[in-house]
């Protein structure tokens, strides 16, 4: 019988590749704001929050979402940090943006942070300040549609990339060992694959665009999701709880792109 973790990292191969193509084409299409909303759903978490309480129980799912806010405040800071480095240049932002996510996800596991309430209060400190620095002293303007020839090998090429990017996260998260596995386990994989393929696309200008949107509306909609997660896996099990909070999530992000169209350059 097929061991049951190479299944989730097959699916979770085919589900962020597929995202992750879905998100840059269409932030190629209809401007930053759109690829920001289809990217900020619910993919890899989703997939990962589902196995566990497949393999395991709804009730350990639920409590794998305790540090997950903090990861996601985390995830923000990458974005920022991305938009603020690859100013000078794409490398620099992506490594700039990785080197401070590994140091604070490695403090989270060899400090075995664990308390909810602290990893909310985190994430709730993080947003703000986040979209106050990409918004207000770094001024990135969201963009428009770029002008994309598109081929089916450079569509197979995004998806390939993208998904060997997620594939690689979970296989380290599962055979990583106690602090490599811990922190891959929600390592920024889909921000990342994102990332790349909006520099090679649009250049790094285009890309930092998309990192301002994604910023805003994952880390709002997947807090959501794993809010309700957290709670509806107890009370409505793990299909209709999954569901349940998927459908909040995506309202939140409807929400979230009412605002940021408002509100947001």
């Amino acid at each position: 019988m097929v061991d049951l973790f190479w299944i989730q990292l097959l699916l979770s191969f085919i589900v962020g590749s597929v995202w992750v193509t879905l998100t840059t084409t269409m932030a190629e299409r209809f401007g930053s704001k759109i690829g920001g909303f289809i990217g900020g759903l619910p993919s890899s978490t989703l997939v990962a929050l589902l196995f566990i309480g497949w393999t395991q129980t709804p009730e350990i799912a639920s409590q794998a979402t305790t540090v997950m806010p903090l990861i996601i405040g985390f995830g923000s800071i990458f974005l920022v940090a991305y938009a603020i480095a690859s100013k000078r240049n794409f490398i620099t932002g992506l490594i700039a943006a990785l080197s401070i996510w590994f140091v604070l996800s490695a403090l989270v596991v060899v400090f075995k942070i664990e308390n909810f309430a602290f990893s909310i209060f985190a994430w709730l400190l993080a947003i703000p300040i986040s979209y106050y620095i990409l918004e207000k002293k770094v001024k990135i303007k969201s963009y428009g549609k770029i002008k994309v020839t598109y081929t089916s090998l450079q569509i197979i090429g995004r998806a390939i990339l993208s998904g060997l990017i997620i594939a690689f996260a979970v296989f380290m998260g599962k055979f990583g060992g106690p602090i490599f596995g811990g922190i891959f386990s929600v390592f920024p994989a889909i921000y990342t694959s994102t990332l790349i393929i909006t520099y090679n696309s649009g250049g790094v200008e285009f890309s930092r665009a998309i990192a301002k949107s994604l910023m805003l509306h994952a880390s709002i909609t997947i807090i959501a999701y794993t809010i309700a997660v957290r709670y509806f896996y107890l009370i409505s099990g793990l299909l209709l709880g999954t569901a349940i909070a998927y459908a909040i999530s995506t309202a939140v992000a409807y929400l979230t792109y009412v605002f940021i169209n408002k509100r947001m350059e």
